[in-house]
């Protein structure tokens, strides 16, 4: 692999394992997704709106759609465990930093919590990351506070990296995240 290999998704990804299926967005999701991002926690640890209503579930589909067109830089993945019911959503996106890097992200609804899905797909995302993409890394950033994604990233084979903490600017406030990166094989050696 060149070292100046950029990541381009395929325009449709179908994932599943372990009792999870991740699939596209379908505007029948509409309120679904209404149902699952308008929480305060969605909103403490996210940079979507808040409140999320119909109108922003909507702009946040559109958006969706939009960067599939685009080069397929990102893909925004629905966890369900039965292939329709939308429990969550893992995304997929490459790095800003090094293009030969991809990225995660997560959020569970507050009703499909504590069940083992946010930690399923994003085993199966950095795994297919790695074995279907051939990426260099598949990285994690999370808040230092954010315990529970703190609780994903060790569960499924990541490990807290010396980078440069990244800082932005969301939604008025300036936030400092920790990179995580995915031991490739390493959620294989966990114990049970």
């Amino acid at each position: 692999m060149s070292s100046q290999r950029e990541i381009v998704l395929p325009s449709r990804i179908r994932l599943s394992g372990d009792g999870i299926l991740l699939r596209e967005w379908a505007e029948t999701d509409l309120s679904a997704l209404v149902e699952l991002y308008d929480d305060p926690e969605i909103d403490r640890w996210t940079p979507v709106p808040s409140p999320f209503d119909s109108t922003a579930a909507s702009e946040y589909l559109a958006r969706a759609h939009e960067g599939r067109e685009e080069g397929r830089k990102k893909a925004q993945l629905v966890i369900t465990t039965d292939g329709k019911q939308p429990r969550g959503e893992v995304l997929l996106f490459r790095s800003e930093l090094d293009a030969r890097d991809v990225e995660l992200a997560y959020g569970v609804g507050s009703q499909h919590r504590r069940q083992g899905l946010a930690s399923r797909a994003v085993r199966l995302v950095a795994d297919y990351a790695h074995r279907q993409q051939g990426v260099r890394r598949v990285l994690l950033r999370i808040e230092p506070g954010n315990y529970p994604s703190v609780a994903v990233a060790r569960a499924t084979g990541f490990e807290l990296t010396d980078d440069e903490p990244t800082t932005l600017e969301v939604k008025g406030r300036q936030i400092r995240l920790l990179t995580w990166c995915y031991q490739n094989g390493g959620a294989d050696s966990l114990s049970p």
